[in-house]
């Protein structure tokens, strides 16, 4: 492995990789363009150590499957089935629990007010862009016409960097997700889920930016 690669190469070449720069605040989806040397530098990072991080978790995740390797229906399929599929399911909670945690703790520090507006907000805009992919994206790609696909995988790329910046205001609203001492249990329960959210979304928009969007547009 060499820090000139990209972010979005070793996240699709080394399974775990992914799992690394998640921990290190590492942007592998929106901003997997930058060289891991690049990224590193802009986090104060060592490369060395981050690619030794890799190489670890490569060891233990040596069974994963490689995305940029499998059938594109089986990508597509995957990607429905997991990551679609979760963010309808887990959105809904995590606004409830935002809204149950602003009522019942709005006077105490570290009150995440407005996470439940932002929430809503963002379960608009990712449920209007599942839509799109699984109604138009997806069925021109399994058509055989992801040459001619360019324009939605433009559309598509902007729409994530809309989520990234939603991810980044999650942030700020919670304090970087670390609940307060404080915290009640729901309040613990709500920023673990946030973080889940997080991993899982970015997750997602690598493999379609960078692995499905990439191989559809040369097929």
């Amino acid at each position: 492995m060499n820090p000139t690669a990209t972010l979005a190469e070793l996240a699709t070449t080394h399974p775990g990789a992914a799992s690394v720069f998640y921990r290190h605040g590492l942007d592998f989806c929106c901003g997997g363009r930058r060289s891991l040397a690049e990224a590193c530098g802009a986090r104060g990072l060592d490369p060395a150590t981050v690619l030794a991080d890799v190489e670890r978790e490569a060891a233990v995740a040596d069974h994963a499957r490689r995305w940029d390797l499998e059938p594109l229906p089986d990508l597509i399929e995957y990607i429905v089935d997991v990551y679609h599929q979760r963010l309808r399911e887990t959105l809904p909670d995590l606004i409830r629990m935002a809204a149950k945690v602003e009522m019942k703790h709005e006077d105490k520090p570290g009150c995440p007010r407005g996470l439940a507006l932002h929430l809503a907000t963002m379960r608009e805009a990712v449920l209007e862009h599942l839509d799109k992919e699984e109604q138009v994206l997806f069925p021109m790609i399994l058509r055989g016409h992801g040459r001619l696909a360019v324009g939605p995988v433009h559309v598509m790329e902007i729409e994530h960097d809309e989520h990234g910046r939603n991810l980044q205001e999650l942030r700020r609203l919670t304090g970087d997700m670390q609940p307060p001492d404080h915290a009640c249990p729901t309040w613990r329960a709500l920023y673990l889920g946030l973080q889940q959210l997080e991993r899982e979304l970015m997750e997602h928009i690598h493999l379609e930016n960078n692995v499905l969007f990439r191989r559809a547009l040369v097929a």
